[in-house]
């Protein structure tokens, strides 16, 4: 039997973790991206008896990685789209390394690192029977 340090010298991945490819880190290439968005898929692939339940779950998952977004506006129609900003543990506030002495950076801790930031787009439709039909998808 190998130890883990030999099974990491002789692995297939010998590429040691790269700490900058973390999206706590605010990394959030289309592969992260793509992987979130499955995570969430799967927390919300059959219909739903409380919209509301299923968001609140999507909202702990993505808390677990730094990500938090505002109050969802109650889901009271038939169906609608709902598009939610997304901040990395909450934004940044202060000074960077080139900000003037009197200015100070007040952004979503995103946007620095990816054009435009990231936002949450929820739709959402109500079923013959009463359930939401909810998707959710990072943009």
């Amino acid at each position: 039997m190998r130890s883990f340090a030999k099974y990491i010298t002789e692995g297939e991945n010998t590429k040691p973790f790269a700490y900058t490819e973390n999206p706590s880190n605010g990394y959030f290439s289309e592969t992260i991206i793509q992987k979130i968005n499955a995570m969430m898929g799967k927390i919300i692939e059959e219909d739903q008896q409380d919209g509301e339940y299923a968001v609140r779950h999507i909202r702990t998952s993505l808390m677990k990685l730094g990500l938090t977004f505002d109050e969802v506006p109650p889901m009271t129609e038939e169906r609608g789209e709902i598009s939610l900003p997304l901040t990395l543990f909450g934004g940044r506030f202060g000074k960077d390394t080139d900000t003037p002495h009197n200015e100070f950076v007040n952004d979503d801790g995103i946007s620095h690192q990816r054009e435009g930031g990231l936002s949450l787009n929820l739709t959402y439709e109500m079923t013959d029977t009463n359930q939401c039909q909810l998707r959710a998808k990072i943009m």
